[in-house]
């Protein structure tokens, strides 16, 4: 079975976020939730939220009580704030400011074959 959680306009960078996004992957949900406590990022409090919902719709949805593990974790682009800023001469700058969605896959471990995890 397979529990999906997704958190879209997070305020960061998609290259900030994969650092977290890549820990967590294959690590089953207990560690995962340790290691985002003690994680120093910014980012991974939004992460952890995101990983309790994703537990508590396995548990709500699907009635899934047991072991869980992170099967994927990734990152997509979301949108991009242009702001634009004063330069000499009559010039400007543009500053962009990005958005990143997440995106955590659960799964129990029953669809996959046995050893391949």
């Amino acid at each position: 079975m397979e529990i999906r959680a997704v958190l879209k306009k997070i305020r960061v960078s998609t290259r900030k976020l994969n650092l977290v996004a890549t820990e967590i992957r294959g690590m089953s949900t207990k560690f995962a939730l340790r290691y985002l406590e003690v994680c120093p990022k910014r980012i991974a409090k939004d992460v952890r939220k995101l990983l309790v919902s994703a537990i508590a719709n396995a548990e709500n949805n699907y009635g899934i009580d047991g072991y869980l593990y992170v099967k994927e974790a990734f990152v997509g682009q979301g949108l991009r704030l242009k702001r634009f800023v004063a330069r000499g001469r009559s010039h400007a700058n543009v500053l962009e400011k990005p958005f990143s969605r997440l995106t955590i896959k659960l799964s129990d471990g029953e669809d996959e074959v046995w050893g391949r995890r």
